[in-house]
């Protein structure tokens, strides 16, 4: 059974970095992918960034530069440094697995209780 438990949300001011964990079980590295998706209110799931079954890192245009993903397999979690934060970035983070790494992290099966960035101007 695949677990996954996110931390590290908060409330920083443009311009300022959080760094957010994902604890993950039930997770067979070199098989799955895993990533990062996030949520605003009233809009959709957005992939932000992820890395599949080869260990290749992939970003949306929208974070790319700013963001970075990395995973530590000794210690089962992925993590996602948030740089540059912008207003705009606010929303509900996930974290998400899957065996199929044909989507995008916001199409994979499993997915954490999400935790909350806000970027205030």
């Amino acid at each position: 059974q695949v677990q996954l438990v996110e931390s590290g949300g908060g409330s920083v001011q443009a311009g300022g970095s959080l760094s957010l964990s994902c604890v993950a079980s039930g997770i067979t590295y070199g098989n799955d992918c895993m990533g990062w998706f996030r949520q605003a209110p009233g809009k959709e799931r957005e992939g932000v960034a992820g890395i599949d079954s080869y260990g290749r890192e992939f970003y949306a245009a929208s974070v790319k530069g700013r963001f970075t993903i990395s995973q530590d397999n000794a210690k089962n979690t992925l993590y996602l440094q948030m740089n540059s934060l912008k207003p705009e970035d606010t929303a509900m983070y996930y974290c998400a697995a899957d065996r199929d790494c044909s989507g995008g992290p916001e199409e994979y099966n499993y997915r954490g209780q999400g935790t909350q960035v806000t970027v205030s101007s």
